[in-house]
Formats: structure tokens, sequence, C-alpha cells
């Protein structure tokens, strides 16, 4: 807000587009935009926060000027910079969502007309009323059969969304996408409101703002997009959050045209950080704010304790938001039936790692708007290990379900005691010898590691066979009741009385 620091500049205001999934978010900025970044989004949905400055021309500016605007000399009428950031509607982004809500000085929440008010478009209200950010309402979809604007109002009053002659004076216009009737109107509205919170900021502070994602890039390393709330962000700068460091090495605009300067309330990417930074959390030049805390790229979950069979996955992400929502919404599948254990998460494409650590595992590899690396697919198809890999959210929690009903038909092949112990200098090469209890135990499958802790048997982990003997001699296989020496690979070490039980 305003100050009487003399050197405050008025600066434009950061828009965040809000509400339910389908309403026409996306589309609304793609007519503001001139561009058709909607039909580029997998499946038609945004997954990832973007913001995007346009310069808009007041259609109206004389008729509708306020006395407050009318008094300030300095306020321009016409050729207003405004920045928009587009949220995810998908109910795995709420986190991005609120910080987008936290981020704004402004809000547009938007309502289709044909279908009204819906789940996240009462919870984009509570993240507005809870953040104190001003908003305005997009009823869009007008055109479309079936609109009913005066539903739409009366079930945003339902919801505590008192709308100018409804008893309240939160504006809103009415908007068609496919046509552009009303944007202008709506565009008008929000430097009205912008105006009337009077956004300045002094352009010699240390630059400071928000980050909005971050991820790698296979040639340019880590990429991390920011919005500028004060100061002046420069080419050479310092940079430090609570999670990470760096130097901007590189520094495009929106449009990713290299620049060496930027002014609030600009959105950025930068290059240059050493970590990758944590999403929603604050940047500044200023070192004093930096904090030396671990990065986040990579987290470990402790083991399922369940008896039941258990879905081990490695998660991977393009970026730390898709991450983040991934690992959200296939963890709220877990349960005590149906319990999922993360082998690990961490941001970029999957590698020949990922593959090594899946056949130790015996776990699946999952990746969210990524690529394979060939070294990784190779590996992972010799071994037999399943990647699957998708740019859509839905599509994955499909996956997921398919793969509890296939464990849930899961049979017991083979199972083995472990009699002794030779050698286990090096985990990948372990050589021990057992009992085959019951069934068959075949060369080259993977195995469960069962082992008995306080009258309770749980698995430790999983591996697969290297090589089979029986009295010095190599097969195939061997029948219930035969003794026999294993070769494995496997991250944990084998114990006597340990049971190897391979499932199918």
């Amino acid at each position: 807000m305003a100050g009487e620091n003399k050197q405050e500049k008025q600066r434009p205001p950061i828009v965040v587009v809000m509400g339910h999934v389908d309403h026409g978010k996306t589309t609304l900025l793609d007519y503001v935009r001139k561009t058709n970044i909607a039909e580029r989004e997998a499946g038609g949905i945004t997954q990832a926060v973007g913001a995007y400055e346009i310069i808009h021309t007041q259609t109206n500016a004389d008729s509708t000027q306020t006395n407050a605007e009318s008094q300030r000399e300095s306020a321009p009428t016409k050729g207003r910079k405004i920045t928009f950031i587009d949220t995810p509607g998908h109910e795995a982004f709420t986190k991005m969502r609120s910080r987008g809500a936290e981020v704004a000085d402004l809000a547009i929440l938007v309502v289709a007309a044909d279908e009204g008010v819906k789940p996240q478009t009462k919870e984009s209200v509570n993240i507005l009323n809870e953040s104190k950010t001003p908003f305005i309402v997009a009823i869009t979809k007008i055109d479309k059969p079936g609109a009913d604007i005066e539903k739409v109002k009366n079930e945003l009053t339902a919801i505590g969304v008192l709308l100018e002659g409804y008893g309240g004076q939160i504006s809103y216009h009415g908007v068609s996408s496919k046509s552009g009737d009303g944007i202008n109107d709506l565009l008008d509205l929000i430097v009205l409101a912008a105006d009337l919170e009077n956004l300045t900021f002094d352009p010699a502070a240390p630059a400071s703002g928000y980050v909005l994602e971050s991820g790698r890039d296979p040639r340019r390393g880590m990429e991390t997009s920011v919005i500028v709330r004060n100061g002046t962000l420069k080419r050479g700068d310092d940079i430090y959050t609570l999670t990470a460091k760096g130097k901007v090495k590189i520094l495009e605009n929106f449009l990713g045209k290299i620049v060496d300067k930027l002014e609030p309330s600009s959105p950025a990417l930068i290059i240059g950080f050493e970590q990758l930074p944590a999403v929603g959390e604050t940047f500044s030049t200023n070192p004093s704010v930096y904090a030396t805390t671990a990065p986040v790229s990579s987290r470990k979950s402790e083991a399922s304790k369940s008896k039941k069979p258990t879905l081990n996955l490695i998660l991977k992400a393009g970026d730390s938001g898709s991450l983040e929502a991934l690992s959200s919404v296939v963890g709220a599948m877990s349960s005590e039936e149906r319990p999922i254990k993360f082998i690990d998460q961490s941001v970029g494409d999957v590698t020949d790692n990922d593959s090594k650590n899946a056949i130790a595992t015996g776990a699946v590899i999952m990746g969210f708007k990524n690529k394979v690396d060939k070294g990784a697919r190779n590996l992972a198809e010799a071994h037999e290990v399943k990647i699957i890999t998708s740019d859509i959210i839905y599509d994955l929690v499909k996956t997921t379900e398919e793969f509890f009903g296939n464990l849930d038909r899961l049979t017991t092949v083979g199972e083995l005691e472990i009699l002794a112990v030779f050698n286990q200098k090096k985990p990948e090469k372990q050589l021990v010898g057992g009992k085959v209890l019951s069934g068959i135990f075949r060369n080259k499958a993977a195995f469960e590691i069962v082992r008995k802790t306080n009258g309770e048997e749980k698995v430790e982990g999983r591996g697969r066979i290297l090589n089979l003997k029986e009295k010095k001699t190599d097969i195939g296989q061997a029948e219930s009741g035969k003794e026999i020496g294993l070769l494995v690979n496997c991250p944990v070490l084998i114990k006597t009385g340990d049971k190897l039980v391979i499932r199918k």
C-alpha cells in the first residue's frame, strides 16, 4: 500500500484467476492474451502455475473514473499493465491455488453460467476470504445453452458472495471467451479495483517476491519462475530463499526474452539457483533472509507397516509443484487396506538411477509431466520394471487404481527360508542359502523379504535373484523341499530366518 516515501512508484496489479475445473479460466486468459495456451495444455487442463502480463487500454475510462482517481494526477487511464496468475482448477492443486491468492493483489472468481457454483468455487471463496484478497466475479460461458446468470447470482449469495445489487459490494460481469463479449468491461473493473488498492513499490529496495514454480531443464539446469513484488531484480544479483540460494545468471521475462532487470509486478524466469527453491516461498536479494535449510526436491517416506500387499512407488515430476500435486493425490489413495509406500520422490526426468532403485525395491516408477531417459527405459525393460508417465493427472490416478486391483489378485509362487548367509560385502551381490518351503523358486525372479519382528511378520524390502545353484550347478528353478544357494541383488541385508517370497 502507499506510503509517504517519494521514491515509491505505482505498480501494476497482480491478479489471480480462480474457480472450478473447466469453468473457463484459461480460455478467458487466452482471449485476453490473444494466445492459444488452452489447446496446448494436456487434456485441456492447466496443470502448472503460469504468470502473464498484458497491456489494457480502458474503453470507458472517462465515464467510469471515480473521484478518487481523478484527484490522482499520476494515475494513467490508458495502457495499463496487468499481471495475471492462472491457477489450476483440479482438486489436486489446492495448495497451488492457495499460494496464488497469497501472491495476488486482486482475484477474479470464475463461475460458469451453465454450471453455477461447484465445490472448487466454494473452496476458492474460502481461500480468498481467509487471505483477505479483494475479488471480482466473472460469470463465464454466457453464450452457452443453459446459461443462467440469475441462478449463478443466487447461488453465490447462498455461499456468502454478495454481489452489487444483491446486498453487497462485489463487482461482477458476464463474459464470453469465444466472442470477447464483456471482457474489456471486466478488465476495466480490475483497473478500477487496483486504483482503489493504491499499489506501490520502492525501486531502490532489495528485490523480493514469490517463487511460483521450480524445475530442471535438461539443457539449462535449474529454472525458477518468480513474480517480483518490490524492488528491482537485476541480472547478476545474489538471490536467496529459505531453502535455496544462487546468483541470477540468466533473467528472462514471461515471453522468454533475456532482460537486464525487471520491476514489479513482473513475472520472471531465473537460472542460477544452486538448489531448487520450494514453491510458494518468498525470495529476496537481501542475504539476511537466507537460512541454511535442506532443499525439498527429494523426500523419502517411512516404510509401511501394513501386512496388506503394498504398492511401492517412485514419483518423478517435471517441476516441484507438479510433484507436490502428484504426491498429494496418490498419497490420498493410500489406506490400511490398500497401502502405498513412496520409495522416493524427486524433480526431473526418469533416469537409470531411478530404474536401479525400482529394481532393488520392487517399485513402480510414476512420472508426471516429464520424460524417460533411454538408459532408464532399457534397464527397466530388462528387469521388468514398470514405468508409467502422463501429462494428465487423471490417467495416473486411474493407473494407480489398476495396480491396486492387480495387487489384490497377487498369489504366492514360491517361498524360501534363509538358512545361511555366506557373503554380504555388497548388497547388490549377496550370497545366501535356503530351503524352498512351498511352490517353485525361479531364477531372475523378484522377491519380497518377509521378516518376523516381535511376533509380527512384515515386508522389510525387495530384491531380485541373480543366480540359483544346487550343489554348485546353475539351475533355472527349484521345487519345494530343495536346498539351494542364491546370489541376489537387494538393498536390505538378508538375515538367517528371513523368508523370501515370490509373488505373481
